[in-house]
C-alpha cells in the first residue's frame, strides 16, 4: 500500500481532481442556462432544453461515455480520452445540476421579482442582483452533494482508458495481482475526498443560513 500510495495521490491530483473541478465548472455553468431557457425561454428552446434533460437523466452516465468515446468516431468525430470524460461528465452534471437550479430559482417568491421591478430593475438585473443569490443559496446543499457525487463518479472514466486514480489502481492490481489491498486504498482516498468536501459543504451551509437569517431579520 506504501509504494502504491504515491502513483494513486498522483493520478487524483493530475486527473481526477482536475476533472471534477472543470467537469462540475462547466456543468454548472450549462446547467444554469438550461434552467433559465426551461423557465423563461421561447417554446422551441425549452422544448430542446427538456429533450436534452430528459436524454441525460434516462440514461446510465457509463453508456453516455461510451456513446462519446467509442461511438463518436463512426461517424468520423475522434475525442482523446480525457475531453470525452470532459464532454460526458458535463453533460450529465448540465442535466442535474439544471434541475436544482429550476427549481431553487422557482422557490423564490414571485414577489421578489416584483420588488425588484419596482426599483427600476430589468429582467437580466433582477435575475442577476435579487433572484440568483436567493436561489443560490437554496440550491448549495443539493450542489454540493452533486459535487462530492462526482468526485466518486470520475471513477467511471477509467472505462475509456482516462488514467485518473481508480484506473491507476487497476494497473497496479495487473502487476502485483493484489487486487483486494489496491481497491480498498483507492475507496479509502475516494472516502477522505469525500470526507473532506463533506465537512466543507457543512461549514458552508452553517455560512449560508446565518446569511439568511441576517436577510429575514433585515425585512
Amino acid at each position: 500500500m506504501m509504494d502504491s500510495l504515491p502513483t494513486l495521490l498522483w493520478a487524483g491530483i493530475k486527473f481526477t481532481i482536475p476533472l471534477t473541478l472543470l467537469s462540475f465548472t462547466f456543468g454548472l455553468a450549462l446547467g444554469l442556462l438550461t434552467a433559465v431557457a426551461r423557465l423563461f425561454g421561447p417554446m422551441p428552446i425549452a422544448a430542446i432544453a427538456r429533450f436534452y434533460v430528459w436524454i441525460i437523466r434516462g440514461t446510465p452516465l457509463l453508456v453516455q461515455l461510451f456513446v462519446i468515446f467509442y461511438g463518436l468516431p463512426s461517424i468520423g468525430i475522434l475525442l482523446d480520452a480525457f475531453p470525452a470524460a470532459l464532454i460526458g461528465f458535463t453533460l450529465n452534471v448540465g442535466a442535474y445540476t439544471s434541475e436544482i437550479i429550476r427549481a431553487a430559482i422557482s422557490s423564490v417568491p414571485k414577489g421578489q421579482w416584483e420588488a425588484a421591478y419596482s426599483t427600476g430593475m430589468n429582467w437580466s438585473q433582477a435575475m442577476r442582483r435579487t433572484i440568483l443569490p436567493q436561489a443560490g443559496r437554496v440550491s448549495v446543499p443539493p450542489l454540493s452533494n452533486t459535487f462530492i457525487s462526482l468526485v466518486k463518479d470520475t471513477s467511471l472514466a477509467a472505462a475509456i482508458t482516462v488514467p485518473e486514480l481508480f484506473q491507476s489502481a487497476q494497473r497496479i492490481v495487473a502487476t502485483t495481482y493484489e487486487p483486494l489491498i489496491l481497491y480498498i486504498q483507492a475507496a479509502l482516498i475516494y472516502l477522505a475526498l469525500s470526507s473532506v468536501l463533506s465537512h466543507l459543504q457543512s461549514r458552508l451551509e452553517v455560512r449560508f443560513a446565518r446569511y439568511g437569517g441576517m436577510l429575514e431579520a433585515n425585512r
